[in-house]
């Protein structure tokens, strides 16, 4: 059923088009990523199809009885009920469908056979069937459910909203809005406040949704898993792409390489084109002349590419190397009051190791993280640095030591090395500050802002042990891109917490998992020596023998699936591959696909553009063939020729081995 429906819609803010001869049609089976660089106008679409705002032109028409639900980035504040009476708010239209139900019913009981009844009959069963479609009667049953995918623990749900902080106030939004169940659903940035364990619960819920959504996101993993079409806001127009959202940048990246070519070829025609007409402006023999070109620079349709679309790259400051061993924990615990939080924990990272800490919410992981970076003394144990290790913390907690009064631009090159100066605005154009936006100063910024120029003057100090507490946080695919790039350059160590599916499996080389069992006071910590993929693998095993009769507690089960590193077990820390049976064997063949995985993609980005330099050449050596000077001269014609179809047959060789790698690398993805 076909929801809502864009026609020609258009929107202006002054003299400039947000949104321009948009057509969009949306039903209840969709699976929709919106995306888009910052400020295309994504929030404002969605504010249309939510018939929150009007466009300028066109027509936005919704379809009639269809519902439409709406979850915007922040800003949304419950108070005055407890959490269960708030989620049960989701159903306030049930409720007066159900108060509706009830008065057709009592009206029908006392009226004559006739056409009245006849109609009165068919009002009750349309409403009856509207109940039974909403599973009204299950509410508490899915209110449970939905409240504790996202978080939230039982003991919570007598408890007043007002007192939940702004992020868990936005997952109460969320609840409501997945509640509903709308025909639709739209959600902007519904994963900026969900830990992983929320999210991997959402993305299960959307995919077993009975209507449709649009999401806007910047969980690429999350956007995989979910959506099975892209529509792209570029320049004000919208462009649809079948597939997920890797499959989209695939095929983006192939038209973006081409648009920026084409824009660099029309920049250098236009430089030489103004360079003639400086140079003989005032040269009246060639008036004429330099009057035609002026007239070329006027006609000329001038290719448009957004900064946000130009690639940016980044390297770190190389490090001073340090120790093979760069930091050892020995039997760390850390209490706040009473409460144990940490205990016994004893571990050691290699040089270059990039570890990844997980562990639910309230598991202790900032906590380990604080006391890694040297910025919480307050443990018992021992923690020992290697030889010339120089340790960078982030956290978005950090932001508030910052100057209030110095500019962004300031405060990142304050703390940059001279040699990266010249690089600092485009860094800060991939952070998402562009244009006037690096003279804000630090005090008008918002929390998002200053964690990302926190996060900056971070990446551009030179340290060997990297700390960092939830870093993609506010930021844009194409930011943790470039973050991500540096990173897994990086030749020191890197020690981090990120709720970013895509970050973990890119960048994790190793895991450390939190948790706490309810058998235990302090939180369990186990080593997992593979990467991402390989701990979820292994986990999972270990939550199936758990569940099977003869099985062992969870926390015994997830032992075997790693090593503890908890001071009872005497821990060494070392990443060996000391873990259940066959796990070093596992994890080598999966790095050995991961490894192959990547020289593909290689392979195919230089075979895609040899492809397009061939297409090139052909076009050419086709043009220079209609050429009159060139068809009356049969040696030339031959050669010409000659040229072209040895050009052709590398493009179609080419061609078929790109189809063969691309199958090669569907293959491999499905066997991860």
């Amino acid at each position: 059923m076909t929801v809502v429906t864009l026609a020609s819609v258009g929107v202006s803010y002054g003299d400039r088009d947000v949104l321009r001869n948009i057509n969009l049609t949306l039903d209840d089976r969709c699976r929709v990523a919106l995306t888009g660089a910052n400020g295309s106008g994504k929030t404002t679409l969605l504010r249309l199809i939510a018939g929150l705002s009007a466009p300028d032109s066109g027509s936005v028409t919704r379809s009639r009885g269809s519902e439409v639900g709406y979850l915007p980035q922040s800003g949304l504040v419950h108070q005055g009920r407890t959490l269960a009476e708030e989620a049960e708010q989701a159903f306030a239209a049930l409720h007066e469908t159900v108060a509706r139900h009830e008065a057709v019913a009592e009206q029908l009981a006392s009226t004559s056979p006739g056409e009245e009844q006849r109609q009165l009959l068919m009002q009750l069963q349309t409403l009856q069937e509207k109940i039974e479609r909403s599973d009204y009667y299950r509410r508490q049953e899915r209110i449970d459910a939905v409240l504790s995918g996202l978080g939230f623990s039982r003991d919570q749900f007598d408890r007043p909203v007002e007192e939940f902080s702004s992020g868990w106030q936005m997952r109460i939004a969320l609840a409501k809005t997945l509640l509903a169940g709308p025909d639709l659903v739209l959600l902007d940035e519904p994963t900026n406040y969900l830990d992983l364990e929320a999210r991997e619960w959402l993305e299960g819920f959307l995919n077993g949704y009975r209507g449709g959504f649009v999401l806007v996101s910047h969980d690429r993993y999350f956007l995989d898993t979910t959506v099975s079409e892209i529509h792209e806001l570029f320049l004000g127009g919208l462009k649809r792409y079948r597939g997920n959202y890797s499959h989209y940048e695939r095929q983006r990246s192939a038209e973006l390489a081409d648009l920026i070519k084409r824009y660099e070829e029309q920049q250098a025609q236009i430089a030489r084109t103004e360079d003639f007409i400086r140079r003989f402006r005032y040269n009246a023999s060639k008036a004429a002349m330099v009057q035609s070109r002026i007239r070329q620079l006027e006609k000329l349709e001038r290719i448009e590419v957004p900064d946000a679309m130009k690639r940016i790259h980044f390297s770190f400051p190389q490090p001073v190397r340090s120790g093979d061993d760069a930091l050892r924990l020995e039997a760390v615990g850390r209490r706040y009051g009473d409460t144990p939080v940490l205990g016994g924990v004893s571990f050691l990272l290699s040089r270059g190791q990039k570890v990844a800490v997980v562990g639910p919410n309230g598991a202790g992981k900032s906590t380990l993280l604080r006391i890694v970076a040297d910025e919480d003394h307050a443990y018992e144990g021992a923690v020992r640095y290697g030889t010339n290790v120089a340790v960078s913390y982030f956290s978005e907690e950090l932001s508030s030591r910052m100057d209030p009064r110095a500019t962004v631009l300031q405060a990142v090159e304050d703390a940059a090395e001279s040699y990266l100066l010249p690089a600092v605005r485009d860094l800060l154009g991939a952070f998402l500050f562009r244009g006037d936006d690096v003279h804000k100063e630090i005090g008008v910024l918002s929390g998002g802002e200053t964690s990302r120029v926190s996060l900056l003057r971070m990446l551009v100090r030179p340290a060997n042990l990297l700390v960092l507490d939830e870093p993609t946080n506010h930021l844009d695919i194409h930011s943790k891109d470039v973050l991500l790039d540096a990173l897994r350059s990086f030749a020191g160590t890197v020690i981090f917490v990120s709720h970013d599916r895509h970050f973990l499996d890119r960048l994790a080389e190793r895991v450390i998992e939190i948790s706490r069992p309810d058998s235990r006071d302090f939180s369990v910590v186990t080593d997992f020596p593979g990467d991402y993929e390989y701990y979820r693998r292994r986990v999972e095993a270990a939550q199936q023998n758990a569940a099977a009769p003869s099985g062992s507690a969870t926390e015994t089960a997830t032992a075997g699936a790693g090593r503890s590193l908890n001071a009872a077990n005497g821990a060494k820390g070392d990443g060996g591959t000391n873990g259940a049976n066959g796990s070093a064997s596992d994890w080598e063949e999966r790095k050995t696909r991961k490894n192959r995985l990547r020289a593909i993609e290689r392979e195919e980005e230089r075979l895609m553009q040899r492809i397009e330099e061939l297409d090139h050449r052909c076009a050419v050596l086709q043009q220079q063939m209609a050429l009159p000077e060139n068809y009356r001269d049969g040696d030339r014609v031959q050669q010409l020729q000659t040229d072209l179809l040895q050009s052709q047959a590398e493009q179609q060789q080419l061609t078929e081995k790109w189809q063969a790698l691309e199958q090669e690398r569907v293959e491999l993805q499905e066997a991860q």
